[in-house]
C-alpha cells in the first residue's frame, strides 16, 4: 500500500499508526532516507492493501471502521483530505486493509508461472522482501532468488532441483508466505515471535531451481519445435513426463557439482536422460552454474536443498562437516520426525560440493514418502513436518 508523505510525517508515525515494526517500513523504501521525507514522496507500506469504498448514507468514519472490521485511526490516516464531519454519499475513500491471509496456494500443480505470480503478489504486498534473478534456465526463464532480512547469518535454501520433485516449491513458498505475514502482523509461528529472525539472518531462497523441467512434468513438452523433439527422444517418444527428474536438455541438475563428480559419471547414465545423467562434465548446465555462482557470491552460512522421498535429512560428506552440522541436524530431526543420515553412496550434489568447499553444515531435505510427484494429498502433512526444519534452519 502506497501512502502520500504530508507534513509533519515521519516513518515513526508510520510505525505506530499501523503497528509495523518500524525497520520493515525502512527496509520497504531503500531509495529513501529516513530522515528526510519530501513532501509528496510516496512511501510504501508493507503488509496492506488499499481498496476503494464509495459513502453509503448514513455512513461515518467510525461506523465504516466498524463494519469493515479495520482500525479506526488508519482509515483516518489514509483519508486526511477528507473531512470525516462532512461525508457525503457517493463520495471515494480509500480503506487500508492489513493482510492477514495467504497469497500463495500451494496445494495444486505449482507451475513457473503460477510462482511468478506469486512472486509479483508478495514482492507487492511486502517490499521489503528483494526478488532478484540469479541466472536463466536453458529455455531463458529467469531463476528467482528471494531475499529476506539483512542479518549476519546467511541462510539459503533451494527447490526443485529435480523436476519431478516441484512439492518443494509450494512448500517452501507457502511458509515464506507465512513467514512475510507473520513480520508484519507480529504473530508467532508455532510460539516462535519470528520478528528477531528478520534482525538475526539473511534469508535466502530460490524456489524453483529447474523451470523448464517442472514445467515439462506439469504441462508435457514444450510448443517450441526443438525442445519438443528433444525431450520426446529421450523419453524415448512417450508424452509421459511424470517420471523426468532432469533439466530440459536431459540432465540431472543435483550430479552437477564438482564433488567427486568423476564417480557418478562413471556408473550414471552416459548420455541425455530423464533422470541421473550427470553432464559431460561438471557445471555444464546453466540452472548449476546460476546455483553455483549464486553460492559463491552469497557466502552462506548453510544451505538446505529441498527434495522429496523418504523423510530423511543427509548432513555429511566425505568427513568435511564441521560438528556443529550435528548439532543442527539433530535439531531438525527433532522438529520434523525425520531420520538424519550422516553419509550415503552420492556424489556430485549441490549440499555435496557446499560442506565439500566451505566446510559449514549443508543439508539435502527429503520430504514426504511415496512415488514420485508425491501427490497433493500429503501436502499438508508434509507442510507441517517441514515447518519446523524452516524454523529451526533460522533459529540455530
Amino acid at each position: 500500500m502506497n501512502i502520500t508523505v504530508q507534513s509533519g510525517d515521519n516513518y515513526w508515525l508510520y510505525s505506530q499508526t499501523f503497528q509495523l515494526p518500524l525497520q520493515l517500513i525502512i527496509d520497504s523504501n531503500p531509495s529513501i532516507h529516513p530522515n528526510q521525507l519530501p513532501i509528496g514522496q510516496t512511501v510504501k507500506i508493507p503488509g496492506f492493501v488499499q481498496e476503494n469504498y464509495t459513502i453509503q448514507p448514513g455512513d461515518s468514519f467510525w461506523t465504516i471502521a466498524q463494519q469493515q472490521n479495520i482500525s479506526f485511526q488508519q482509515l483516518l490516516f489514509m483519508n486526511r483530505q477528507i473531512n470525516p464531519n462532512a461525508l457525503y454519499a457517493g463520495q471515494q475513500i480509500i480503506l487500508p486493509r492489513r493482510v492477514t491471509w495467504r497469497v500463495v496456494n500451494g496445494k495444486k500443480e505449482y507451475t513457473y508461472d503460477d510462482l511468478i505470480q506469486n512472486l509479483r503478489e508478495l514482492t507487492y504486498i511486502f517490499p521489503f522482501m528483494s526478488n532478484f534473478e540469479v541466472g536463466h534456465s536453458v529455455m531463458g526463464r529467469p531463476i528467482p532468488e528471494l531475499v529476506i532480512g539483512k542479518g549476519a547469518k546467511k541462510v539459503h535454501w533451494n527447490g526443485s532441483f529435480h523436476a519431478n520433485e516441484w512439492i518443494t516449491t509450494p512448500i517452501i513458498m507457502t511458509f515464506l508466505n507465512d513467514y512475510l505475514l507473520s513480520l508484519t502482523n507480529q504473530q508467532p509461528i508455532r510460539g516462535l515471535q519470528v520478528n528477531p529472525f528478520y534482525e538475526e539472518v539473511l534469508l535466502s531462497v530460490v524456489p524453483m531451481v529447474n523451470p523448464d523441467g517442472v514445467n515439462l512434468v506439469l504441462n508435457g513438452p514444450p510448443e517450441e519445435p526443438n525442445y519438443r523433439e528433444l525431450v520426446l527422444d529421450i523419453n524415448n517418444g512417450s508424452t509421459d513426463f511424470s517420471n523426468w527428474k532432469a533439466n530440459i536438455r536431459g540432465v540431472d541438475l543435483n550430479n552437477q557439482y564438482p564433488a567427486q563428480w568423476e564417480v557418478e559419471q562413471e556408473r550414471k547414465e552416459q548420455e541425455p536422460a530423464p533422470r541421473d545423467y550427470p553432464g559431460e562434465a561438471p557445471l555444464t548446465e546453466p540452472e548449476a552454474n546460476a546455483m553455483a555462482d549464486l553460492t559463491v557470491n552469497r557466502d552462506f552460512d548453510r544451505v538446505l536443498a529441498f527434495h522429496t522421498q523418504g523423510e530423511v535429512i543427509y548432513w555429511g560428506f566425505e568427513n568435511s562437516e564441521p560438528p556443529i552440522a550435528e548439532t543442527i541436524v539433530n535439531e531438525f530431526a527433532r522438529v520434523s520426525g525425520y531420520q538424519p543420515i550422516r553419509t550415503v553412496d552420492s556424489y556430485a550434489g549441490y549440499k555435496d560440493w557446499f560442506i565439500q568447499e566451505w566446510q559449514r553444515p549443508g543439508y539435502t531435505v527429503e520430504l514426504g514418502e511415496g512415488i514420485n510427484p508425491l501427490p497433493l494429498s500429503q501436502f499438508e502433512e508434509i507442510y507441517q513436518e517441514t515447518l519446523g526444519i524452516f524454523l529451526a534452519s533460522l533459529y540455530m
